[in-house]
């Protein structure tokens, strides 16, 4: 009958000590309070330098702690003064030293008590170890994480170079490449991680995939292979909600300029029942442009920033690039600098070319002389005649025809949508001053303008490539007045010299 009492007891025990093992049960500081009430006892679990992990503090010999921590014994039991005590090792895993469970009580420990206190120190051993694995996965995590996003800043302010000696210790060959597209797959923050780990997964470790730093939903991927974007569509159809937008494929110096295509292509995405585009499907402004005036006027209105170091030229260019696309401190999250040195540097090339990026038509030229001189970088093509001004630029009959096109899909809105986002642009794109001048209220301005987006394809209150491609329209079929884009600023200390 005695027996049959133990038995029950210690399958009591033993099931109340699994049960804070299963996923959602107690922690270590859970399990050491779990014993000292079972048995009952004092219980400490202490580190090597004897500070205390979890419970109340147990008064012991320092000798059997350090002879337990070193491994020279598993464990001891002592009795002094009508204290009974027991130290058992308990394992932590890694490079951690072991730990120690100290248990006094006034009871002697019998069989059962002596057998709660083994299985508890496996226990602990099975969490500390569980803890150690995690923290260390999570480390290991966090630095690939953070190494991914390194890369990405090196091929944002065009430093190929130091991309593919980066990425060649940890993924060999996947910048070997002159070329790639960048896709943005976007979800609700909450699900960003488990999604970029899904997209590791899809593409094999073949692509650089990277939590963007500035969007909390967008994950960033960089594909040499053309493949992957399949990969990715077939992905985001498992995921309700999440999206996919898409460059087209860019050289690796044009990884900036890729990246807001695919940021752009998300506007075509979120109005597709496959919930993916891709930015090939529009043609973008400087494509629709004499390429050998377009060279020339590209090469005049940057030669002031031509007697700079070339890192620091093309250092100033790529933070301007993003700078225009993006908000200062997006921009800075993406590029691992702080919002002060991304307006240093926009402040710096505005003075050079004598121009205010203040106003949203000068940034709208800017952001197509930026692009128009990364693609004939790319391309080693580099200056052309001078001569051709800005207005021959944009009233040529291609652009003309592309931008009667793209503002005639808002004709047929009885709400007075294009009248709404010509004043708009002309006002800076703020809204108050808009309502000022239409006689409506702000927020239908906003309306307006929000309701533009889907018609137009394109995101304008985000601001950003979408937004300077409908400003171009505007210019190109003589909406707006031209931006004074073409000076050079003769006093400022880094123009340069003519004599």
């Amino acid at each position: 009958m005695t027996g049959r009492q133990d038995d029950s007891g210690r399958v009591r025990w033993a099931e109340e000590l699994l049960g804070r093992l299963r996923p959602g049960g107690d922690d270590v500081r859970g399990v050491v309070d779990w014993l000292a009430g079972t048995l009952p006892a004092t219980v400490a679990l202490r580190d090597g330098t004897g500070r205390l992990l979890a419970g109340t503090p147990v008064e012991c010999d320092a000798g059997p702690l350090r002879d337990l921590t070193a491994g020279r014994i598993a464990s001891a039991a002592f009795e002094d003064a009508g204290r009974h005590l027991r130290l058992v090792r308990v394992e932590r895993g890694g490079a951690e030293p072991a730990a120690v469970l100290a248990v006094a009580r006034a009871a002697p420990f019998d069989r059962t008590a002596a057998g709660i206190v083994a299985h508890t120190a496996q226990a602990l051993t099975l969490l500390l170890v569980a803890r150690a694995s995690a923290a260390t996965g999570y480390r290991l995590e966090r630095a690939t994480s953070d190494l991914r996003l390194a890369i990405l800043q090196l091929l944002m302010v065009e430093e190929i170079v130091s991309a593919r000696r980066v990425a060649a210790g940890f993924w060999p060959g996947l910048l070997d490449t002159d070329t790639a597209r960048v896709h943005v797959v976007e979800t609700a923050p909450d699900r960003r991680d488990r999604l970029a780990r899904e997209c590791r997964d899809a593409t094999r470790d073949r692509a650089l995939v990277v939590r963007c730093p500035a969007m909390d939903g967008h994950v960033i991927v960089v594909a040499p292979r053309e493949s992957t974007g399949d990969e990715l569509r077939t992905l985001i159809r498992r995921h309700p909600g999440a999206l996919l937008g898409g460059s087209v494929r860019q050289s690796l110096v044009r990884t900036a300029t890729a990246y807001g295509q695919a940021v752009s292509a998300l506007a075509v995405a979120r109005i597709r029942p496959e919930r993916a585009a891709g930015y090939a499907e529009r043609t973008p402004p400087e494509r629709l442009i004499d390429p050998a005036a377009l060279r020339g006027w590209t090469a005049r209105v940057l030669r002031p920033l031509d007697r700079l170091p070339h890192h620091t030229r093309a250092e100033l260019l790529a933070t301007t690039r993003l700078g225009l696309e993006f908000t200062a401190v997006n921009a800075a999250k993406i590029l691992g600098i702080s919002r002060n040195t991304v307006r240093a540097r926009m402040d710096r090339v505005a003075a050079l070319l004598d121009t205010d990026f203040a106003d949203l038509t000068v940034r709208a030229t800017t952001h197509l002389t930026l692009n128009a001189e990364a693609g004939f970088a790319a391309e080693g093509e580099t200056g052309g005649p001078g001569g051709t001004c800005l207005t021959d630029l944009l009233t040529g009959p291609p652009l003309r025809a592309w931008a009667g096109d793209l503002l005639g899909r808002l004709e047929p809105d009885p709400r007075g949508l294009r009248r709404t986002l010509r004043t708009w642009i002309a006002a800076g794109g703020n809204a108050e001053r808009t309502a000022r001048t239409l006689g409506l209220h702000p927020q239908t301005v906003r309306e307006h303008v929000r309701g533009a987006e889907p018609v137009l394809e394109r995101q304008l209150l985000a601001g950003g490539g979408d937004l300077y491609e409908v400003v171009l329209a505007h210019l190109a079929v003589g909406d707006l007045g031209h931006a004074p884009l073409c000076g050079t600023n003769p006093d400022h200390p880094d123009a340069p010299v003519h004599g």
